[in-house]
């Protein structure tokens, strides 16, 4: 399977405009795994995930297969990045106490990597996948923004993204159950940040290829009636879908 770059063009927005997942997210997640000796982040992209794992684990591998990811990843003396494929990560049998997923496991050869994960996860070694849908601001913005991602944009989408519009509920998943509690991201942006990180979306990038014109710049005219102080920060939240098993 060849892997789907969507990313690699953006990748400095993608890490300086993508939300952090919260801490008890991460807090709960370590309070499944077996110890907490190592965990590997999949699919790491700028290292979001991977940092949130870090205080709670003496060893935290993180991969991703675009170079360019990984190269505006944030350092950290403990992460150790690789440039890896999610189905072939080169990482040693049995030897991982958990593995996680952020908003990434819909790019991936699901069989191929079901079974990565089980080959490096210790016995009772535990797994979880997230995603997020969209944001909520306030119901006039949220409006236009919904418009944006399912008119504007939508026929660049690729076919992947239906499942992260279906909160990853209908995917196969084959690990034995962890019912987890709900998470949420929270943070207060600018017009100018919630822009920016509408510029990561990959059906973004793909209609500016294909339209040679920025479709933001439309939806910044229709956002400005709402949003007068462009530098006001406005409190803005994102409902985390999570899967959450024991290999």
């Amino acid at each position: 399977m060849r892997f789907k770059d969507h990313f690699s063009a953006q990748a400095p927005d993608y890490a300086r405009y993508r939300p952090n997942y919260p801490g008890d997210l991460f807090a709960w997640l370590a309070a499944q795994a077996p110890a907490r000796d190592a965990a590997w982040d999949c699919g790491t992209g700028s290292g979001q995930a991977a940092l949130g794992l870090v205080p709670l684990f003496a060893r935290v591998i993180a991969t991703d297969p675009s170079a360019s990811q990984i190269a505006h990843a944030a350092p950290h003396s403990r992460i150790d990045y690789r440039l890896a494929p999610a189905e072939a990560s080169g990482i040693e049998s049995g030897t991982l106490d958990l593995v996680t997923v952020a908003q990434a496991l819909h790019w991936f050869d699901l069989e191929r990597f079901f079974a990565e994960a089980r080959r490096v996860l210790k016995p009772g070694g535990a797994i979880a996948a997230w995603t997020y849908t969209l944001l909520d601001i306030e119901p006039q913005i949220d409006a236009l923004v919904s418009d944006y991602y399912y008119n504007v944009i939508g026929p660049y989408w690729p076919p992947e993204r239906r499942m992260v519009e279906d909160g990853y509920r209908s995917l196969h998943f084959p690990f034995a159950a962890i019912e987890a509690p709900r998470f949420e991201m929270r943070i207060e942006w600018s017009l100018e940040e919630l822009l920016g990180y509408l510029g990561t979306w990959s059906a973004t990038r793909e209609y500016i290829k294909a339209q040679g014109a920025d479709p933001r710049a439309a939806l910044a005219a229709r956002l400005a009636p709402l949003w007068p102080d462009a530098q006001s920060r406005k409190p803005i939240r994102w409902p985390i879908h999570l899967r959450t098993g024991r290999a």
